[in-house]
């Protein structure tokens, strides 16, 4: 009987009978208020769709009558049959609003009958005005119309029509009025029967809530009265009793959960004060660890621990071992332990706590002044920061932890990895700190030695400028510009390969060094070709040998420049290899030394990978092989910011291996980066010579961009060739294959195929030699002479020198010889001379070059047939073509030879 009375007197169920009973009253006050709502909402709906719509189609008709009397006095008028559309429309739609409007008045037989009048006064209107007079119109009985207007009885008919229409809205507007009246009595009443319903509820709320409340009130304030009673007094320990069985006794047993609770969260928040003040006096990672165990003992009661720290060889070393009350190190278990050995390594690698209860006798021995014995319970727990584990802990006690034990066991963990993080980075930024201090010195020393080095490129550089200028007016001391001349190139030459990081400073300087020491040489070679000849047997034999010797080391100096030229070398095509034995296993320890230090500024993991089937010798140009390997590294390293470069070197043998111009195994050296990676458009691009921003003749910046172009050269003069795969924005291969001979023999020097156009006739030319003697010269130069003599050339060239030495060298023809230093003037000389037989023009001019001069001469001046020869410095096979699809008639690479440009002219004279 007392538990069914406690049962019914419960909070929850007094609540919802109070809810319940105001919910009840709610929902009846609800229905009345909902029902007369309705009426209200029928009386409104009423009121604008029934007595708007009355009086809008008495205006509609009333409007319809006049249109009718407005289109009959206008066909009266004037007889157009146009106004008659609104009389026909009137006549149709009165009777449809007519029938509209005596459907909506059918409960009113006064409107009714007022509205029949209306309709009775409108047809008697139409009958005896309306189509009377149309009537009359159409038969042009002029005279009866106008003397029915004279009188117009049809007036007299609308104005009464008019006056019923203003008699019925009237009585319309009042029976309005007497509903609105009505609605507005309706509200009231309304109102008034939500006050005295919404009074009742509240009323009964009222009631209900203060027997409810009454009901609540009383015991709990015993329960608050005990509450203030534990808190004034600080004592955590007193605890709530209540002996009723409903919810304040649920109160009070919750309070007395939540004071135990409060009392072991303020012990773990004092233990972990005292341990991370403890733990903030620690800088040495020993002591670290022997403060946190010792602490952790004292807390949590435990009688044997272990630190296991991680250290350089990715290991976790033991730092520190608890067992006893003593606190002593005890030297057992293993020192040292890798990922995933063990408890201890699985903890680590997998970053999760491993609790072990019921331990076996022989788990470990817990010792004592008076004996031993074994744990109960384990647990092994890493020490993580920023999911990374830097130690793992291994604690063994009698007795089984609680819950609260471990929470406040994890919390320890994360506050001593956050410690033992800053332990070792301190530990790691001091020694970072001393080896860059000793990096810093030898930086500063290698400095000062570029410094010095870059001081003597520049004089150097200055000297080679002058000598070249001396070339042309002092003979004479031609050997010795040629010996500073060859030193200064071996000095570039040294210093292009220790200065990879100013590849492109020294590409826009290779480029333009082309170009301006190939101008001076070719005046210089035309000039001493000629003196060689001694046409005019004016000089001694001495003389022509001295101009022999100039014009030979000219020629030497030529092939130097192209030596200086990466570019010119690949053109030439007589870059020779060297048969080196390759020691491959001390490759790695070369790759290291050269870009170890780039991967450590740039925090970049750098390794280089010897696959087992690789041979440890074979045969092929060492230079060659690490210069490849060097520029594909350096563009690794480059577009690469962050991740990785490494290059792996294996063996492929047939089918899988690609095929080269020989037969057998390939070497593969895979050079792989994490870097921007290449888009699928510049795949094919990037291995294009002279792929650059500005690439035009009249360019400002120079720049050649021949990186990969000739690691691409190369690789095919070794016989091999170079693969490419990547995606934007995760990486690029680029992969080296070299055929793998592991014997000397069968090694060819220069490899077929690799020989380009301009190398070709570079060779066919030296290797030609004339067959005549000096007899068979006189003839070919008889038949020169016939075909040039009297005829007008223009000589176009921005460089006087160049000029000079091409009228030398036509003189003995008897031209008429015209000059031009720019394209300006060469047009203005073809303007003005139309008797110009031929054109000699220069290419690589400034402001108006030579393919725009080209394309104007061709276009608008229309001169299609004018034979032209274009002479350039830049001797690549797409400049050939670019000069002819432009309009030349030949092309000649400067240095020029004489001979040459003669046997051309002849040939496009028709000679």
């Amino acid at each position: 009987m007392l538990n069914k009375q406690a049962w019914s007197l419960r909070i929850r169920s007094k609540i919802a009978l109070g809810y319940v009973m105001i919910l009840l009253m709610l929902g009846l006050f609800l229905l009345v208020v909902a029902g007369r709502i309705t009426d209200l909402e029928k009386e409104t709906v009423f009121l604008s769709d029934h007595d708007m719509k009355v009086h809008e189609l008495t205006y509609q008709i009333e409007k319809d009558v006049l249109d009718m009397e407005t289109g009959q006095r206008g066909y009266a008028l004037t007889g157009e049959s146009s106004y008659l559309t609104p009389y026909d429309t009137g006549i149709t739609e009165w009777k449809i609003h007519y029938t509209g409007l005596s459907g909506l008045i059918n409960d009113n037989p006064d409107q009714l009958k007022i509205l029949s009048n209306i309709q009775n006064s409108i047809e008697h209107w139409i009958e005896s005005a309306g189509q009377y007079i149309v009537d009359l119109k159409r038969n042009g009985q002029t005279q009866a119309v106008n003397a029915f207007f004279h009188n117009d009885s049809g007036k007299v008919i609308i104005d009464s029509i008019r006056s019923q229409f203003d008699y019925f809205r009237d009585n319309e507007r009042k029976l309005t009025r007497e509903r609105i009246d009505n609605l507005k009595a309706s509200n009231d009443k309304l109102l008034v029967t939500m006050y005295i319903l919404w009074g009742l509820v509240a009323l009964l709320a009222a009631l209900i809530t203060y027997l409810i409340s009454a009901s609540i009130v009383k015991p709990l304030r015993s329960v608050i009265q005990a509450i203030h009673t534990i808190a004034s007094g600080g004592n955590m320990s007193e605890r709530i009793s209540v002996k009723s069985l409903d919810e304040i006794n649920d109160l009070g047993n919750a309070t007395n959960d939540l004071l135990d609770t409060v009392q072991r969260q303020q012990w773990s928040s004092e233990q972990l004060a005292l341990m991370s003040v403890a733990l903030q006096e620690t800088t040495d990672l020993p002591l670290l660890c022997r403060t946190f165990m010792n602490r952790l003992s004292v807390i949590l009661e435990l009688q044997y621990g272990a630190v296991y720290v991680l250290n350089g060889n990715k290991e976790y070393k033991r730092m520190y071992s608890y067992a006893g009350s003593e606190q002593q190190e005890i030297d057992f278990g293993k020192s040292t332990i890798r990922p995933g050995e063990g408890l201890v390594g699985q903890c680590a690698a997998d970053m999760r706590m491993i609790r072990i209860n019921n331990l076996p006798e022989d788990y470990i021995s817990i010792n004592s002044g008076l004996g031993r014995s074994a744990p109960k319970f384990a647990v092994i727990a890493p020490i993580l920061f920023e999911n990374k584990t830097l130690a793992v802990l291994e604690a063994a006690s009698l007795t089984q932890w609680a819950p609260h034990h471990l929470e406040l066991f994890n919390e320890l963990l994360k506050m001593m990895g956050v410690t033992l993080n800053s332990v070792l980075t301190r530990m790691e930024i001091q020694q970072l700190y001393s080896e860059s201090q000793t990096m810093n010195e030898e930086l500063q020393v290698q400095s000062e030695e570029l410094q010095v080095q870059s001081e003597e490129l520049q004089v150097q550089t200055e000297e080679l400028q002058n000598h070249t200028q001396e070339l042309l007016t002092l003979n004479r001391e031609l050997e010795h510009q040629k010996s500073v001349a060859e030193n200064a190139a071996a000095q570039l030459e040294k210093y292009n390969e220790q200065l990879e990081l100013s590849s492109r400073y020294k590409s826009e300087f290779l480029a333009n060094m082309s170009h301006e020491l190939r101008t001076p040489l070719n005046s210089m070679l035309i000039l001493s070709q000629l003196l060689t000849e001694n046409r005019n047997d004016s000089l001694t034999e001495e003389e022509q040998g001295y101009a022999e010797v100039i014009h030979s080391s000219g020629s030497e100096l030529l092939g130097m420049i192209n030596d200086i030229l990466d570019l010119s070398k690949v053109e030439a095509g007589k870059m020779t290899v060297e048969r080196d034995p390759v020691n491959l296993t001390e490759l790695p320890s070369i790759l290291y030394g050269y870009f170890n230090k780039m991967a450590e500024q740039k925090n970049i993991d750098f390794k280089v990978t010897l696959e087992n089937n690789v041979p440890d010798i074979f045969f092929t140009d060492e230079m060659r092989l690490h210069q490849i390997l060097r520029n594909l590294l350096s563009n690794a390293f480059k577009f690469t910011e962050k991740g990785f470069v490494e290059v792996v070197i294996s063996r492929l043998e047939p089918p899988s291996a690609p095929q080269l111009s020989e037969p057998g195994s390939v070497l593969a050296f895979a050079v792989r980066d994490s870097g921007i990676g290449i888009g699928e458009m510049n795949r094919e691009v990037i291995f294009e010579a002279f792929r650059q921003a500005d690439g035009s003749t009249a360019r400002k910046f120079g720049g050649t961009g021949l990186g990969l172009s000739i690691s691409l050269q190369l690789a095919r003069l070794l016989g091999g060739t170079i693969s490419l795969d990547s995606k934007e924005g995760e990486g690029s291969t680029f992969t080296l294959f070299i055929p793998c001979r592991e014997e000397e023999e069968g090694f060819d020097s220069v490899f077929p195929g690799v020989w380009t156009l301009q190398a070709a006739a570079a060779a066919e030319r030296e290797n030609k030699q004339p067959d005549g003697a000096a007899g068979a010269d006189a003839v070919l130069f008889d038949k020169e002479y016939s075909n040039l003599h009297g005829k007008t050339v223009l000589i176009v060239d921005d460089d006087v020198r160049n000029i000079y030495a091409l009228e030398k060298g036509l003189e003995p023809y008897d031209m008429n010889i015209l000059t031009a230093q720019s394209g300006f003037e060469c047009l203005q000389m073809v303007r003005e001379q139309p008797d110009v037989d031929i054109v000699l023009l220069d290419i690589m001019m400034p402001n108006l070059d030579g393919y725009d001069t080209l394309s104007i001469i061709r276009e608008e001046l229309m001169l299609p047939e004018l034979p032209i020869i274009a002479i350039s410095a830049k001797t690549m096979k797409e400049d050939r073509e670019k000069c002819l699809a432009a309009g030349a008639s030949d092309f000649i690479s400067k240095p020029v030879i004489i001979q040459d440009v003669v046997t051309r002219m002849c040939r496009l004279m028709g000679g």
